[in-house]
Formats: C-alpha cells, sequence, structure tokens
C-alpha cells in the first residue's frame, strides 16, 4: 500500500511539473515579446513620422522596417523617418539578435547607449547622416562581428581610436564630414571600403591605408601616399658637426682658404646649371607627351610610356572617357573608298560611304594627340586635326589575322548604321598597325558621367538624363542583335556607353572582340559586368550581353562602380547585391543618394522602381530567365512615358 502511494505522488509530481511548464509562454514567444516592447519604447523615445506600427499584432515582424528571422526581431531600418532626441538606454539590451541597424539621415542627438553592446551578432551599422557628437563610444568596439560601419556626416570630435582594430572582420569604415582629429592608426582591417575626408586629422597616412584613392583624405591636413609626401619624408636630418670633434682641431675654428671658397662658388654654380638643363629636358619632353604628333613610327614607345590600367574612377577624374576608352563600331553605310596618302601609294586609310569629313593620312600623323586610355583592345587618343575637327583613334593591339579576313570583318562594323552608335569613320591597315577612326564624343562616357569629379559643386545628375541613357543604350544594343540573330557586341560596360553633348547614349567598342587575339579579349571578368554563364569572352551570346546591360541599368539607378562594389561580408557584386535587397529597402538602402536628394524624384519613384525590377530581370542567373533586348527597350519605353503621363 505504502508502494502504491509513493508511486501515485510521483506522478502526480511530474504531472504538475508539466502541466506548469505547458502554462509558461515558449521563450522565443518572451523573446519576441521583449523585442516588440523595445521597439514600442524606441518609437515613444525618438519618435518618427513613418512609425505607422499597428501594435495590436502580436508579432512586430510585419511592421515597417523590422525584419525577423526565427521569431527574433534581426534588422531595422529606419533610414530618413525624422528621428530626433537621444535613444535612452535600456532598449537594445533586449534587441539581443540584431544583425542590421540603420538610423540613417534623421535627427538624433547626444552619443549611443551602452546597451547597444548586448547586440553582439551586430554586423552592419548605418548612423550616417545624423547629429551624434562626443568622442566615438568604446561600446562599437565590442562588436567584434562588425562587417559594415558607417558615422559619416555626424559631430563626433576627438581621436581616431585603437579600439578599432577589435573590429577584425570591418570591410566598411566611413568617418568623413565629422570632427575628428589627431593622427591615424595603422589598421590591420581587411578594409576594402574608408573614408576619413573632412575632419582635423594630420600627419602622415599609414602604410595599411595608402591602397585607397585621395579622395579617402581630402578635406584633412594628412600627408603621405596617395596624398602629397609629408614634408620630412625624403630628407636627412642635418646633423650639426661640432668644430671640437674634428681631430686635431684642438676646439679651435677653421677658416677657409681663399681658394676653397672659389671652388665652393664654382661647384654651386655647376651644380645649380646642371639642374636648371635637367629640369628643361624634363618639361620638353612632357609637353611632347602631351600633345605629340600622332606619327605612327612613335605610336609604340608613346604608348609604353602609358602606366598601367586605371580604375573607373581614376580615368575619369581627368575628364577622359574612363577606364579602358575603347570607341564602338559603327558607321555610315555605303562603299568604302581609299584615300592615298601620297604617290607611293603605300599607306592609304579606308573611309566608310557618308564620312562628313574625309582627310589623308598625312593630315592624321600631323594632328597633334593625346591619350585618352590605355583599354582592353588597345590605346585610344584624341587627335586634333584642325580648329573644329577632333577624331578618336584606337590603335588596336594583338591583331594577328590576315589581311583580307580583317578588311572583311572590319567592312561588317563599318556597315553598322544607327543613332545611337558611335560612327566608324575610317580604318588603317598595314603589318605592324592597325587604327580606327571614330568621332569623338567630348561629353565622354557614362562611367565618366556616373562616377568621376564627385566633389563640392557637382550637379546631381537627374532621372530624366539617367532614363534617357539607359532607353539610347538599350536601342543601340538592340540594334547590334537585330543584325544578326547570332551577333552580341561582347563588351558592355558602363565606359563603352558614350554621350554627345545633349546626354543622348552611343554605345561602342562593337565588334572588335572578333579582331583581336585571344590574350586581350578578357572584358568584364573583374569589372563586375560579365554574365555568370561567359567562360570563353570572345564567345559572349546576345543573353550575355543584357546581363552585363543590367548592371548599367543598376548602377545608374545605385550610382555605384560594380568595380568597386563589395557590398556586404561575403563580397557580393552589384547584382547579387541589389538582388539581395528586399524591394521595400530599395528607396533607403539601393537608389543613389544622389540621385534621392533631387526634390523631383517623389514623382518618378515609381519609374524608378521599375526600372530597377527591369535590371533585376536582365541579371538573373539563368540565361533564359533574361528577357531579350527588343523587350528590354519596349518595357523602357513605357516606363518612361508612364512617367511622363504622372508628371503631365
Amino acid at each position: 500500500m505504502r508502494l502504491f502511494l509513493t508511486q501515485s505522488m510521483a506522478s502526480l509530481s511530474v504531472f504538475l511539473s508539466i502541466l506548469l511548464l505547458l502554462s509558461l509562454p515558449l521563450p522565443s514567444i518572451q523573446d519576441l515579446a521583449a523585442d516588440k516592447s523595445a521597439l514600442l519604447s524606441l518609437r515613444s523615445a525618438v519618435g518618427g513620422r513613418t512609425f505607422l506600427w499597428d501594435i495590436k499584432h502580436t508579432t512586430p515582424c510585419n511592421w515597417t522596417g523590422v525584419l525577423c528571422d526565427g521569431d527574433r526581431v534581426t534588422a531595422l531600418h529606419l533610414p530618413g523617418v525624422s528621428l530626433s532626441g537621444q535613444i535612452p538606454e535600456g532598449i537594445f539590451g533586449n534587441l539581443t539578435q540584431l544583425r542590421t541597424l540603420s538610423f540613417r539621415l534623421n535627427g538624433l542627438t547626444g552619443t549611443l547607449p551602452l546597451d547597444l553592446g548586448s547586440c553582439s551578432d551586430l554586423r552592419r551599422l548605418y548612423l550616417h547622416g545624423n547629429r551624434f557628437s562626443g568622442e566615438i563610444p568604446e561600446v562599437l568596439f565590442s562588436l567584434s562581428n562588425l562587417v559594415r560601419l558607417n558615422l559619416a556626416d555626424n559631430d563626433f570630435t576627438g581621436e581616431i581610436s585603437s579600439g578599432f582594430k577589435n573590429l577584425t572582420r570591418l570591410k566598411t569604415l566611413y568617418l568623413e564630414n565629422n570632427k575628428l582629429s589627431g593622427s591615424l592608426l595603422d589598421m590591420d582591417l581587411p578594409l576594402d571600403q574608408f573614408n576619413v575626408s573632412n575632419n582635423l586629422l594630420n600627419g602622415s597616412i599609414p602604410k595599411s591605408l595608402q591602397r585607397f584613392d585621395s579622395d579617402s583624405f581630402s578635406g584633412t591636413s594628412l600627408c603621405g601616399k596617395p596624398l602629397d609626401i609629408c614634408s620630412d619624408e625624403g630628407t636627412v636630418p642635418s646633423q650639426p658637426i661640432s668644430v671640437g670633434n674634428i681631430p686635431g682641431s684642438k676646439g679651435k675654428k677653421r677658416k677657409l682658404s681663399g681658394g676653397a671658397i672659389a671652388g665652393i662658388v664654382i661647384g654651386c654654380v655647376v651644380g645649380f646649371s646642371l639642374i636648371v638643363l635637367i629640369l628643361m629636358v624634363l618639361f620638353r619632353r612632357k609637353g611632347n607627351e602631351r600633345t605629340r604628333a600622332f606619327d605612327i613610327a612613335t605610336i609604340k614607345q608613346h604608348e609604353s610610356e602609358i602606366p598601367g590600367e586605371k580604375t573607373a574612377v581614376e580615368g575619369t577624374e581627368n575628364g577622359s572617357y574612363g577606364n579602358e576608352y575603347s570607341t564602338a563600331a559603327t558607321a555610315m553605310t555605303g562603299n568604302a573608298k581609299a584615300v592615298e596618302m601620297n604617290s607611293s601609294g603605300t599607306r592609304k586609310l579606308v573611309f566608310f560611304g557618308n564620312a562628313t569629313k574625309v582627310f589623308d593620312l598625312e593630315d592624321l600623323l600631323r594632328a597633334s594627340a593625346e591619350v585618352l586610355g590605355k583599354g582592353t583592345f588597345g590605346t585610344a587618343y584624341k587627335a586634333v586635326l584642325d580648329a573644329v575637327t577632333l577624331v578618336a583613334v584606337k590603335r588596336l593591339k594583338d591583331v594577328t589575322m590576315a589581311d583580307r579576313e580583317f578588311k572583311e570583318k572590319i567592312e561588317v562594323v563599318g556597315a553598322m548604321d544607327h543613332e545611337n552608335l558611335v560612327p566608324l569613320r575610317a580604318y588603317y591597315y598595314s603589318g605592324d598597325e592597325k587604327l580606327l577612326v571614330y568621332d569623338f564624343m567630348p561629353m565622354g562616357s557614362l562611367s565618366a558621367l556616373l562616377h568621376g569629379n564627385k566633389g563640392a559643386g557637382r550637379t546631381p545628375l537627374d532621372w530624366e538624363i539617367r532614363s534617357r541613357i539607359a532607353l539610347g543604350a538599350a536601342r543601340g544594343l538592340d540594334y547590334l542583335h537585330s543584325q544578326d540573330p547570332l551577333s552580341s557586341h561582347g563588351n558592355v560596360k558602363a565606359s563603352n556607353i558614350l554621350l554627345t553633348n545633349s546626354h543622348d547614349a552611343r554605345v561602342s567598342d562593337f565588334g572588335l572582340a572578333q579582331l583581336v587575339g585571344s590574350s586581350s579579349t578578357t572584358p568584364n571578368r573583374v569589372t563586375g559586368y560579365r554574365a555568370p554563364e561567359v567562360t570563353d569572352p570572345r564567345r559572349v551570346s546576345q543573353k550575355a550581353d543584357v546581363y552585363s546591360f543590367g548592371v548599367v541599368l543598376l548602377e545608374l539607378l545605385t550610382g555605384k562602380a560594380p568595380s568597386n562594389s563589395v557590398m556586404n561580408e561575403e563580397g557580393m557584386d552589384l547584382a547579387r547585391w541589389v538582388h539581395s535587397v528586399e524591394r521595400e529597402e530599395w528607396r533607403s538602402e539601393v537608389f543613389d543618394s544622389e540621385l534621392m536628394s533631387l526634390e523631383t524624384v517623389a514623382s518618378v519613384e515609381e519609374e524608378m522602381a521599375g526600372m530597377l525590377q527591369l535590371g533585376i530581370d536582365c541579371t538573373e542567373q539563368h540565361p533564359e530567365k533574361r528577357p531579350v533586348m527588343v523587350e528590354v527597350v519596349r518595357r523602357i519605353h513605357e516606363l518612361r512615358q508612364s512617367g511622363s503621363d504622372r508628371v503631365g
């Protein structure tokens, strides 16, 4: 009997324990409730015009700007929603699973709460465009998983702490437009994006940061590569020599003899004369490099003096056509006619039909020339024939095909005629040299327009111009595809879309991939334009062209250069990054901030969203999912038309 009672009591105890556990809220529900409570406390403290959160919902996961994963809030995106005041303590202590936090472009003040350190999984923190002040808080340096950190455009003061060395995964660090002072520390971090411009910094730039361009350090008193050399670099401090230290001097001053003084004077005069002579030679050589006759015999030497290929931004900052500038293949139809250079008839230019102005090779050889850029298929020059005639000349490299085959292929290129292609006017062929002559485009490339000279006073490129460029480039590419079901461009990118004075697009570089050898035909391998299925750059399908054009669309919308786009800790390129962003975040995270700053942007946001979706469709991983160019042209035209109808 006693055994029976003991067993019954044990069973009852187990039953009551189970009942008690079941009556308690599940841990995930408790955590989500805590997240919800923290978000409501945040709304109460700093407000905001878009905090239209329905508190009746048991979960905050469908609130605007809130993203969840596994019944926890993991991302909070509240950019540009008029947040103001100081963030109080006790909020982030509950939001412990946050991986992304974006409060950019608000009016938040004060410093960051200490309990932000509870968000140990935080990887992306965007606080730029607020009024945070004081020193950069130490709590940030405990967030060891941070990958992207943007504190730009605030009022932070003090020195840049050595605590940043704790952030061993950090790839983006933006601190520009603050009031930070002191010197830069040598940071052994995997940074791929860095900017401290417009601060009160001084001293030399550490070696680990010298790989970034000068824009990352502008508006400071820093020196050293990539800025001007520091005043104390390259010189040996002078050491005073004590007469008393000279053996045999016995502390007495020695006077120089008259002969010694004369020798010193003569030596100084001779040394000064040599320096002047060297400077004269250097300046003369520099002048010859900038404007020298376009002489085929000296082109090879001239080209060898050109440094390695520039990045997209470097090429455009000088007003050139940008990285790997090359003009495209299109020209007036008609029969080609030879123009003899001289009575010997050994060299000649071959023009295509309706050339507006015919000149001979001798005129071209006498023209002053300036290097525009060294690109995939050769070096491009601007040649000035006379006061009103400018042409672009491309010297092809690695052309190994026979005379007859080259002429057959170039005739096909020269026969292309469309208003959105760069006209090919003439060509020159010999055993050693192959030259192509095009119209010169004074506005340069789309790459230069988007990414060059982003300093003060720059006028943002409005949506009307961007969408017109997109339509023109699409029409040019569609024309090329329509000429032959198997033909493709093969090297579509922003630096191969040139612009007229009225910002009309002209596609360039068509047909050149078939003229040069395999050693140089490696377009789009690194720059982010190349379709994932392309393995041989000489064999690029039309659907691969569509992918590259889609990247250009994304570039127009985001303002980001694909060659410099490492968007997150996974190393995504521009296309993959845009694909990863939710549609609700396009306005705050994807669209170019220069574009969003314009007052007229609100009326075209729907059109921009449609264009972004088209760019996403064009950059699908599987070629069969991408539209054809004729469909792309139709969709761009309809989007622009709908935008015009709304404005009207």
